[in-house]
């Protein structure tokens, strides 16, 4: 580096120095005058008299010695500044000390209360979990933007939406769906849902699982078809916790009964979103008085739960082994119970089962053949409806394993085979008619091609499949007096065609009926007679045409 150019560096520092020591003396002095503002009474005690001269001794010394004794002042000054200095800058270093060391107290404390605070959280919610009953609907989990956000994020969810939410119109606050302002073409379900949701009685209760709606009612059918679809509109869009709830809130309606049979749909769900642990509950809860182990679908899901569960990270390997164990009981039971469903399941899967399997007959094509048909429409259904989450290579096998497992009980003729092939004939003679409605609205071909010429030929609306047989009507018409309808002229006739309840003679008021009808046929005589007259008085003239030899004479034609 050039000399120049050093010592052009040592004059911006210089410079930057003495501004520096510049704004120093001038922020001291701002203390200075704010401090003598702020301490008035300070003047009452009296000034050293050393500090600076007096009145008198100014005016009596000459004006030679004025700027000495300015410069003795500005001296003395600047010297209590500088020992003010090292006080103040003595001062902060503890201070700073002492508020670092507070701040990590504070910290440390902070951080225990936030743990304590999660500890107690997280084992409240937990406790709150286990209290709560099986199909308690939260109201977070009824709206799929929920779930997508955690999927995707609030900014590819909203998208634009954020800044048209102020101009939006005031809508009902409501929990199942949320209005918007241009609704799409295939949101009918939720515009049915959000007028359902208008007309709720006030005590009536999504969450709590205590709210009732009788199925053989036909005023409830149309609430509950239209969370039906709109369960297998999330489930396809990808929402499968929210479609999870609805499921919940529909079952919850009406448990007993269960009119659509979501239960068929139930274990579906909760593989799907990773519930595995709402449906170990729900199936040992109701094991006992719904026999859920009978049906299929929980055969086989339960199964699978306790798998899924065992191949988690955070779960200790003793209750791994446990879990796995489990899971490979429940299985093989699964499959001794229901053999039919394996052949058709690997098919689906696209996957060629091993010869020994498919050539022997536990598992062959005689355990299809040999089934019931109520068996065989839920093997379909399921197998039609879960194939999907079989196709994971750690699953098939796991499902190989046991397989070869229970091939080796079937060989070994294990008693528990052959009880579950006793239950086989007795049970699944007849499926009941709420099975056939979930089938029939569940679309699922595999399933649908086994239903009964009953139910495919019998007439049915959309709105309203196969409704009850023992349906509650609560509006009955009231049944019409259909004496001297004989006799009857063909006015009354035409009024009562018009108004069904019109009737010309009662029998409480007939004078005044009878009188009122005479005077009704009169005016409608006069009316007809004036009619003829005006229509008699009518003539028809023929047009005048003029002599004109220029008039083409197939003009008209």
């Amino acid at each position: 580096m050039s000399s120049r150019a050093l010592r052009r560096l040592k004059g911006e520092q210089r410079a930057q120095a003495a501004l520096h020591h510049d704004d120093e003396d001038q922020w001291e002095e701002e203390e200075d005058d704010e401090e003598q503002k702020k301490n008035i009474y300070e003047l009452i005690g009296g000034f050293d008299v050393a500090e600076g001269p007096s009145d008198e001794e100014t005016t009596e010394r000459p004006d030679e010695g004025a700027p000495l004794e300015k410069h003795n002042v500005k001296s003395e000054k600047s010297s209590k500044r500088k020992k003010k200095k090292k006080k103040k800058k003595k001062a902060p270093v503890e201070n700073g000390k002492e508020a670092v060391a507070a701040a990590d107290d504070i910290d440390a404390l902070l951080e225990t209360l936030d743990k304590t605070k999660g500890l107690s959280h997280a084992s409240a919610d937990g406790c709150a979990a286990e209290h709560r009953p099986v199909l308690y609907v939260e109201h977070r989990n009824l709206n799929p933007e929920t779930e997508l956000k955690r999927y995707f994020g609030a900014r590819a969810v909203l998208g634009d939406q954020r800044p048209k939410q102020r101009q939006r119109q005031f809508h009902r606050c409501t929990w199942m769906t949320v209005p918007k302002d241009t609704w799409p073409r295939f949101s009918r379900p939720e515009r049915a849902l959000y007028c359902f949701e208008c007309a709720f009685h006030p005590v009536f209760s999504l969450t709590s699982g205590t709210s009732r709606l009788d199925y053989r009612r036909p005023e409830n059918r149309a609430f509950y078809l239209a969370l039906f679809k709109h369960v297998m509109f999330l489930e396809k869009r990808g929402c499968p916790r929210t479609a999870l709830e609805y499921c919940k809130l529909i079952l919850s309606l009406d448990p007993d009964d269960d009119p659509l049979c979501m239960l068929l749909f139930f274990d579906f769900l909760c593989l799907r979103c990773r519930e595995y642990n709402t449906l170990i509950r729900l199936y040992e809860e109701w094991e006992v008085h719904r026999n859920l182990s009978q049906l299929p679908n929980f055969a086989f899901s339960v199964a699978l739960s306790y798998y899924q569960l065992s191949q988690q990270e955070d779960v200790p390997p003793e209750e791994q082994q446990q879990l796995k164990h489990k899971s490979d009981v429940l299985l093989q039971d699964a499959l001794i119970m229901f053999p039919g469903a394996l052949m058709p399941l690997l098919d689906l899967c696209t996957v060629q089962p091993d010869a020994a399997v498919s050539s022997h007959a536990f598992f062959g094509p005689k355990s299809q053949i040999g089934q019931p048909p109520a068996l065989s429409q839920l093997l379909c259904l399921y197998v039609g409806r879960c194939h999907t989450l079989w196709k994971e290579p750690g699953l098939m096998l796991w499902l190989e394993e046991n397989v070869r497992t229970v091939l080796t009980r079937v060989d070994t003729h294990d008693p528990y085979v052959e009880d579950c092939q006793n239950k086989r004939k007795q049970r699944y003679q007849s499926a009941p008619r709420n099975i056939h409605r979930h089938v029939l609205m569940a679309e699922i071909k595999e399933a649908t091609a086994t239903l009964p010429l009953e139910v495919t030929t019998q007439p049915g609306m959309a709105f309203d499949p196969l409704p009850p047989l023992d349906s509650i009507v609560s509006y009955s018409r009231p049944e019409r007096q259909n004496a001297g309808a004989e006799s009857e002229s063909t006015l009354s006739l035409f009024f009562r065609s018009l108004l069904p309840n019109f009737n010309l003679q009662r029998p409480e008021d007939g004078q005044e009926v009878a009188r009122a009808g005479r005077e009704l046929n009169q005016e409608v005589n006069r009316l007809m007679v004036a009619m003829r007259d005006m229509l008699a008085n009518i003539q028809f003239q023929e047009p005048q045409w003029e002599d004109n030899p220029d008039r083409d004479e197939e003009e008209w034609d």
